[in-house]
């Protein structure tokens, strides 16, 4: 996803952006696992209903792995079932995906670094646009940022787990 004007702000202060066009919200995690591993669960996305209750079901409609092109159908509490697709994929550090419904274009971005001194970070980025999407982004803020934190929390739980048992490092 490209940079808007407001990514020269502190990422304390852009955990929710809205405007009349757009909203964006973003969550990021510090994962005490390697990369890798981390890359691993959380491109692992037919299992994200085992390590977070943001996603109640989440099929490949093409296929379990991520691939530009794919399209997966995603259940989540309170909602109904949206089919998103992989526009992006970068092997190891990022995949979007985008959900495009009249009016509104959602795009879910997932980034994965190595944190300097060991361990990860983990952003996620959701960017709400179109005259609905904003608004349905506005309307949806509170839910939005909860399902991130709880996808967050997950994925480090889960990754941190796997890395314990592993014996693996940082």
């Amino acid at each position: 996803m490209s940079p808007t004007p407001f990514d020269r702000f502190p990422s304390s202060m852009r955990r929710a952006r809205c405007t009349i066009w757009y909203m964006f919200t973003e969550d990021s995690v510090e994962i005490d696992a390697p990369p890798r591993l981390v890359w691993d669960v959380f491109t692992d996305v037919e299992r994200w209903p085992e390590w977070t209750a943001s996603v109640t079901s989440l099929t490949g409609l093409d296929g379990p792995a991520l691939a530009v092109g794919r399209r997966f159908a995603i259940k989540q509490p309170g909602m109904a079932k949206l089919v998103w697709q992989v526009t992006e994929l970068i092997p190891g550090a990022s995949w979007t995906w985008v959900q495009r419904s009249p009016g509104a274009r959602v795009a879910a971005t997932h980034h994965v670094s190595a944190r300097p001194g060991g361990g990860t970070l983990v952003r996620q980025q959701l960017d709400q646009r179109g005259a609905l999407g904003a608004l349905v982004g506005r309307l949806m803020a509170k839910k939005t940022k909860r399902f991130l934190a709880l996808e967050a929390r997950g994925l480090k739980a889960r990754a941190e787990q796997l890395s314990r048992a592993d014996g693996a490092h940082p």
